[in-house]
């Protein structure tokens, strides 16, 4: 009766319906929330700092949900998020810092058993003197 693609176009356009709806609410909620958090910001600076923490956690709720609609929204339309270049640089450095101090390591414990064998020998190393016949 309905093919699957007509299935997953149906799925889709209710999931840009309901993204559409929910990037308007969230914008016109953190238009409120904004709205809010600058009251109580106002209020919080002659009220006192809790109330201050509690305008900043609103805002940072709000930038959150903007946030998370502009991802979803630009997932629907198909673009990829951007890769964390600096994260990955960052774990790249570490990485050779990290395979420099073990590979630093290990030559310095080779070189100390290389010199204590050594050692070793030459406590035990048995001195063979020839033995010359006079006959």
């Amino acid at each position: 009766m309905f093919t699957s693609k007509s299935k997953a176009e149906r799925t889709a356009g209710q999931a840009w319906d309901y993204l559409s709806s929910a990037m308007a609410a969230a914008g016109d909620s953190a238009k409120e929330t904004a709205d809010l958090a600058g009251k109580a910001g106002r209020k919080a600076r002659k009220a006192s700092k809790q109330s201050y923490k509690l305008a900043g956690k609103a805002s940072d709720k709000a930038d959150v949900a903007w946030t998370r609609a502009n991802a979803a929204y630009a997932a629907l339309a198909g673009r990829r998020p951007p890769r964390p270049w600096g994260l990955i640089a960052g774990v790249g450095l570490l990485g050779i810092a990290v395979g420099w101090a073990v590979a630093s390591s290990a030559r310095a414990a080779l070189e100390r058993q290389a010199e204590n064998e050594e050692l070793e020998l030459a406590e035990t190393a048995v001195v063979v003197t020839p033995t010359y016949d006079t006959k």
